[in-house]
């Protein structure tokens, strides 16, 4: 494939954003128009799921396509080591111009030096970026390290700098990852702040099942966390309006997805660091050579086969030691196989590993506290959930004798992925058997 035939890339990535938040998946309040019509008229990955549910060890799943475990980052604390290879290098390599705008949250300097900025070229970031700004004073640092001060909501301060860097760089093939905090909280004041005027359109807004039964952070949170979800897709439709502008929207593959969800303080103290769908489950959209008309992908996509898939859709190698998968076969409906259920490790509040299918969810956590020691690889079975009967996740059937044999055939799932993952065999220590007198569960369903 020539330099002229290559497709260029547009990542819009999002931190924070739970699934449920977008029209396609259900929410009345009209956020994502923008979002919606991408999602329709392209590639949807309905079952989207991310395999690690905090900011930083996703991040370097989806520039690496490895498990974040494999870096030895257990946490927020950790870092991408020196001399790992990313997307950016992989499609510099191939003659791509990269560019970076945003968030990085993958090393502990800030501003983020030459070396720690792996294969992007062009660049205009913070380390932390919550930590340099807020809604209306953003600092992000220059290729030359220099603190540049960008006019405007935050929100619009970065995606109009992706809109400049995709004009400035239309004549040939480029690669640009924009990384928003939005819909992130603002750390210094955990609140989430909309643009002006517009956490006042949400004060009597939807709440999701979950958030409206346990409650957490949402009545006080929820309003500003649409109001800047709604800005974010205002500024995804002036993305994909300058793609249009500029001739470029044909031969421009454009993605939409987040790190992780949100669950407002209802599974722990924060907002994520769970392994519930409220933290787990994102939006997942593609458009542009290969995605276009592609429809709804029901089949379990992992975060982790996104990298995968961008090196396949550009027809660029594909590494071996990547650990997602391409899910172009799908679209094209050609795959021959494909896997049943997503994988995800966590490692803050408590250590934990899970597995979802489109029916079960199946997690356990560590049987120390500590999240640190490593020594010990002996669990205890956390939760499971039937989510067909129960989709956001408000009835744990762990340790139901009713539900023994589906926990027993979820736990070989589990530990076949952590091992094919990189660790080893886990103990796994059956919940206390109690009784509610349901039904035993079929055979047939077990493997749903």
């Amino acid at each position: 494939m020539t330099n002229q035939k290559r497709p260029s890339v547009v990542v819009f990535f999002t931190d924070q954003q739970r699934w449920d938040s977008t029209g396609v998946h259900g929410n009345p309040m009209g956020l994502t128009p923008n979002f919606d019509r991408m999602a329709q008229d392209g590639t949807h990955c309905y079952n989207a799921f991310t395999p690690q549910p905090v900011c930083l060890p996703a991040r370097i799943c989806l520039q690496t396509g490895r498990y974040a475990s494999n870096y030895d980052t257990h946490s927020n604390a950790g870092e991408l080591p020196v001399g790992s290879v990313t997307l950016g290098h992989r499609f510099r390599e191939a003659g791509y111009y990269t560019g970076y705008i945003g968030k990085w949250h993958m090393c502990h300097e800030n501003p983020v030096p030459k070396n720690r900025r792996d294969g992007y070229d062009y660049w205009l970031g913070s380390n932390v970026l919550e930590f340099t700004s807020d809604a209306y004073n953003v600092t992000m640092y220059n290729n030359d390290g220099e603190p540049v001060q960008l006019p405007g909501y935050r929100v619009d301060a970065v995606a109009d700098a992706a809109i400049r860097f995709i004009d400035s760089n239309k004549d040939n093939p480029f690669f640009l990852f924009t990384s928003f905090l939005e819909p992130h909280y603002q750390n210094h004041r955990d609140d989430y702040p909309a643009p002006t005027g517009y956490e006042e359109k949400y004060m009597d807004c939807w709440m999701p099942p979950d958030l409206r039964t346990l409650g957490g952070s949402s009545a006080r949170h929820l309003p500003g966390y649409y109001g800047m979800i709604k800005r974010l897709d205002e500024a995804f439709g002036r993305v994909l309006d300058a793609l249009k502008s500029l001739g470029l929207e044909k031969n421009t593959i454009v993605v939409f997805a987040t790190d992780h969800g949100c669950h407002f303080k209802t599974r722990n103290k924060e907002y994520k660091r769970s392994c519930h769908d409220a933290s787990m489950r994102i939006p997942l959209a593609l458009k542009g050579p290969g995605f276009t008309s592609g429809g709804r992908i029901q089949e379990m996509i992992s975060l982790i086969d996104l990298p995968c898939t961008l090196l396949d859709a550009c027809a660029l190698p594909v590494p071996a030691d990547m650990q997602g998968h391409s899910f172009l076969p799908l679209i094209r409906h050609s795959a021959k196989d494909w896997q049943e259920e997503v994988y995800s490790e966590m490692f803050e509040t408590y250590l934990s590993r899970c597995v979802r299918t489109k029916r079960w969810k199946y997690s356990i956590r560590k049987k120390e506290k500590g999240i640190e020691d490593l020594s010990s690889w002996e669990f205890v079975e956390d939760f499971l959930y039937d989510l067909k009967a129960d989709q956001y996740e408000l009835d744990n059937l762990a340790g139901l004798d009713s539900h023994r044999k589906v926990a027993d055939r979820m736990k070989k799932r589990l530990i076949r992925r952590m091992i094919a993952a990189g660790e080893p065999e886990p103990v796994i220590k059956n919940a206390p058997i109690h009784h509610k007198g349901q039904r035993s569960v079929t055979e047939e369903e077990i493997y749903e």
